[in-house]
């Protein structure tokens, strides 16, 4: 069994990997049949995306922060643990933003794509839904659209509903909506392209972003999922995004 160990710049992330490496050894990435990631939720983000060719599994061991994606840190019976892990598959957003400037930027998101205000006037966006205008204008601090594995992350704070990892839905949350007053937002099928069009770009400034990955001053946003590409998470048997995402409703 080949690890390949990749840890964020945090002193406790790396002085775990150079204990984790001289007990169970290191390959290249790309090389390896298990990628260990040890940080929290941000590294383990970041290490989805950059490893998203390899198509490795991926088994988190929290080191950071916040580790909704990360499991407990043990350093005895690594390959058992590996060996034994649940594997869940999910399939980010792929989002496209055209800037004012007119360059087109593009990102993955494996929580979500959010939408926000850069400036002290409330952002103003057109949203359609599958090339369909649905509503003409949300007056709101931002908007989100979040998949089932980032709907506890900032959907959840944005009083967005938490989704079954197994849903086939994406919700659509606003951020401290102001017109409609009463717009809690909208579930969405997986498969459904989502746009966003920015009113007033030059009074009101918009920024996107796709999992903290920022391009300012947009005019517009698509969405769609990814079904193509897949990411493959590991975790501990009995704590998996199943169960962290109920256990996240009764606390």
């Amino acid at each position: 069994m080949k690890i390949g160990f990749t840890a964020s710049k945090a002193s406790l992330a790396q002085s775990a990997r150079a204990t984790l490496v001289a007990r169970y050894g290191d390959v290249p990435l790309a090389e390896a049949d298990y990628i260990v990631a040890l940080g929290g939720d941000g590294f383990m983000l970041k290490t989805l995306r950059n490893s998203v060719a390899l198509e490795i599994p991926i088994y988190g061991m929290n080191r950071g922060t916040i580790g909704f994606l990360m499991n407990a840190y043990h350093e005895d019976d690594l390959m058992t643990r590996l060996e034994e892990a649940q594997e869940e598959v999910i399939h980010p957003l792929s989002m496209q933003a055209m800037g004012r400037d007119g360059v087109l930027h593009q990102a993955m998101a494996i929580n979500e794509v959010s939408l926000l205000r850069e400036g002290p006037q409330a952002a103003k966006l057109k949203i359609s839904i599958d090339g369909r205008m649905r509503m003409a204008e949300l007056v709101c601090d931002g908007a989100l659209v979040s998949t089932p594995a980032g709907s506890t992350a900032y959907n959840y704070s944005a009083h967005g509903p938490i989704l079954p990892i197994g849903a086939d839905v994406l919700a659509l949350t606003a951020i401290a909506a102001f017109r409609p007053r009463r717009w809690r937002g909208a579930l969405l099928p997986s498969n459904t392209n989502v746009r966003f069009d920015v009113i007033n770009p030059d009074k009101r400034p918009v920024m996107a972003e796709a999992d903290s990955v920022a391009f300012k001053d947009i005019d517009w946003v698509e969405l769609h999922t990814e079904a193509n590409v897949r990411h493959r998470i590991l975790f501990d048997p009995g704590h998996g995004l199943e169960e962290r995402l109920i256990s996240e409703q009764f606390i």
